[in-house]
């Protein structure tokens, strides 16, 4: 079903629209940081080609976190380090499209680099309803930044890193409009089985011009192709045609305001190896949330690492312009450039 013009003219993209996924829950337990490959910032990824569509500007960690095959693995995304709170949309600015996650076997996860590992998908979510439009940025949004998955029972044991992305479509009409929001996670996975699923590499897996890549969101959409192969072991959601229902499935009252940097049952720790939980007294919003084999995401915490604007300006990469927009239209950087008659952005 088509955007409502409405709903395509009241974007709001500016530089805390942008976002990185930061922390990592085990069957519900906080992980926080302590084995995340935090991104140097919050802008996204532009280009399918560079080694940064793997694992983002980001280096290593030195944590490495035990999960077991089968076990439920969140991962959450927030637009500022550091921040946890509910009351923030994880990716504002309606940055619209489909998230995805992939685990690459490596020999040691807190050395391997993200652009020579092979690749296989383990969980993904794109567009969830047509009736009215509906994607899994708001999926996010309505949960606190958190996105749920299963690490598939019959993969070999050993090292691994998690990839976990988000894909902003709001611009992707025009070839390298689309913005991709990676960050890895580094795990030791535990079991007995063997299945060494087939992989790809970024980059490598994405092309340009890829219809979930090269695609106008706000035409008439029944059908998108989530970019990247078929996920291992799982079946991803039709898209619906009745609205999505907007209920969380995340307990946002009880989201955390702290950041765990000690991996879970290290020497020292606690028995659940987190810092204690604090309830958010601003996470009272009500959220919608997928029902798929996957579930919800923990954001990491660092310094701001966007650049600031001057008031009355708009950030690298955020939205300048459009019909309906009613923001300010100077950018603090790079120029002003028409993408489509809902949105222009400041770019370099």
């Amino acid at each position: 079903m088509r955007f409502a013009l409405a709903t395509a003219a009241s974007l709001v993209a500016s530089a805390s629209a942008h976002a990185t996924f930061q922390q990592l829950w085990i069957n519900g337990v906080d992980a926080g940081s302590s084995c995340a490959r935090l991104p140097l910032s919050n802008s996204p990824v532009t280009s399918v080609t560079s080694n940064d569509i793997a694992c983002n500007a980001a280096g290593s960690s030195l944590g490495v976190c035990s999960v077991n095959a089968g076990d439920t693995v969140t991962v959450e995304m927030h637009q500022q380090n550091g921040d946890r709170s509910c009351a923030n949309e994880a990716i504002g600015g309606a940055h619209h499209g489909p998230l995805t996650v992939y685990m690459a076997p490596v020999s040691d996860a807190k050395t391997a680099v993200g652009s020579s590992a092979s690749w296989f998908k383990v969980s993904e979510i794109g567009l969830m309803s047509d009736n009215p439009a509906y994607w899994a940025d708001q999926f996010l949004n309505i949960n606190c930044g958190h996105y749920s998955f299963k690490v598939p029972s019959d993969i070999a044991p050993g090292n691994y890193l998690i990839r976990a992305e988000m894909i902003a479509l709001h611009a992707a009409s025009g070839v390298g409009g689309a913005q991709f929001y990676p960050a890895c996670f580094q795990v030791n996975v535990a079991g007995s089985g063997s299945a060494k699923p087939p992989t790809v590499k970024f980059p490598g897996a994405y092309g340009a011009s890829d219809p979930g890549i090269l695609i106008n969101i706000y035409a008439a959409l029944s059908t998108y192709q989530i970019p990247g192969p078929t996920p291992y072991g799982t079946t991803s959601p039709a898209v619906a045609s009745t609205p999505y229902p907007n209920t969380a499935t995340w307990n946002t009252a009880l989201q955390p305001t702290t950041v765990p940097t000690v991996v879970p049952g290290a020497p020292g720790t606690t028995a659940a190896g987190t810092t204690t939980p604090v309830a958010s007294t601003t996470s009272t919003r009500t959220t919608t949330t997928v029902s798929t084999t996957s579930t919800r995401a923990t954001p990491t915490s660092s310094t701001p690492t966007s650049t600031p604007t001057a008031v009355g300006s708009v950030a690298l990469y955020g939205q300048c312009g459009g019909i309906g927009y009613t923001g300010p239209t100077t950018c603090a950087q790079g120029t002003c450039k028409v993408t489509n008659a809902y949105y222009s952005q400041c770019l370099n």
